[in-house]
C-alpha cells in the first residue's frame, strides 16, 4: 500500500458543509473501516479545510475514493493537494 497525505481546501459555504458533513463523515468512516483512511480532521485554526491520510494500492484508487466523497460531489472542495508520503516512524509505519 502507498500512503498519501491529502490536504482539502473548502469553499466558504459553511452552512452547506454543515448539512453534508454527516454523509461526508459516514463515507470517511467506511474508508477507515476498510483500512484506507488512517486519520483525518479539520484544521484547528478554523481555516476551511482538512488533512487526511490514506493508504491505497495506487493513485488511481485514491482519486476514485476522493471523487466519491460527498463534500467533493457537492462541490465543497475548492482545492486538493495530494502528496505521496513515505512513512519512516510511528504507528502507521508498518
Amino acid at each position: 500500500m502507498t500512503t498519501y497525505a491529502v490536504r482539502y481546501t473548502y469553499d466558504e459555504r459553511a452552512d452547506v458543509r454543515d448539512v453534508v458533513r454527516p454523509s461526508h463523515r459516514d463515507y470517511l468512516s467506511g474508508l477507515a473501516d476498510q483500512g484506507h483512511l488512517l486519520g483525518s480532521g479539520p484544521w484547528a485554526d478554523g481555516d476551511p479545510g482538512a488533512l487526511l491520510v490514506f493508504a491505497f494500492p495506487d493513485r488511481a484508487a485514491l482519486d476514485e475514493a476522493l471523487a466519491a466523497d460527498p463534500f467533493a460531489r457537492e462541490g465543497l472542495i475548492t482545492a486538493v493537494d495530494v502528496r505521496e508520503w513515505t512513512l519512516v516512524l510511528g504507528p502507521w509505519a508498518a
